[in-house]
C-alpha cells in the first residue's frame, strides 16, 4: 500500500493556525479534492474537528487518544498511525491511502519513516503567527518526481508550486 501525504504548507513549513488554514488558494482545494476523493483519508481527530463537514466521497480515518470517541457512520476510529495504516492495508486491502494532517500525524508518519510519497503544495509565502507546522524532513531521502508552478493571480494570493516526492 502507498501511503502518501498531502499537505499545502509555506516557505517557513507553517501549515495553520487555530485549527484553520492560512490561506484560500482554490486551485489546491481543487487538487487536493482530485487526489484524496473516492479514497481513504488519515487524519487527527482535532484536523476532523476542524472540517467544515464530511468530505463528500472520501472515508475517514480519525486517530484519536479519546477511548470513546464515535466517528461518524461509514468511518472509521483508531488510536494510532500504525493501527490506521493496518485497517486500511489488511483489513480493507487499499492500493493508497492519503495522509492529511494535522502537524503531528505528518511528522509522525515522517519520523517513523511510514510515507512512500508528499504531495506537497509549496506556498510562495513566509506565514507569521501559525500555531502548526510540517515537520523538517531529509530531502536527500527523497527524490522530487515533478513540480507545476502556479502564479498568484485575482483567485490566488500567492503563488506555489505542487510538488511531488517520492521516498528514495
Amino acid at each position: 500500500m502507498i501511503r502518501t501525504i498531502v499537505v499545502a504548507k509555506a516557505k517557513n513549513n507553517a501549515i495553520g493556525k487555530d485549527n484553520d488554514l492560512l490561506w484560500r488558494l482554490p486551485d489546491d482545494f481543487k487538487f487536493f479534492k482530485e487526489v484524496t476523493v473516492d479514497h481513504f483519508v488519515i487524519l487527527g481527530r482535532k484536523t476532523f474537528d476542524s472540517l467544515p463537514g464530511l468530505l463528500p466521497r472520501r472515508t475517514f480515518v480519525i486517530i484519536t487518544r479519546q477511548q470513546d470517541y464515535v466517528a461518524p457512520e461509514g468511518h472509521f476510529v483508531v488510536h494510532s498511525l500504525e493501527e490506521a495504516f493496518e485497517l486500511c492495508e489488511v483489513q480493507h486491502s487499499l492500493k493508497e491511502v492519503f495522509i492529511i494532517g494535522g502537524g503531528v500525524i505528518y511528522k509522525d508518519s515522517i519520523d517513523k519513516g511510514m510515507v512512500d510519497k508528499m504531495l506537497i503544495t509549496e506556498v510562495d509565502a513566509e506565514i507569521d503567527g501559525a500555531d502548526t507546522f510540517f515537520p523538517e524532513f531529509n530531502e536527500h531521502e527523497w527524490n522530487e518526481a515533478g513540480r507545476i508552478h502556479h502564479t498568484a493571480d485575482d483567485r490566488h494570493k500567492y503563488a506555489f508550486d505542487f510538488v511531488t516526492y517520492t521516498k528514495k
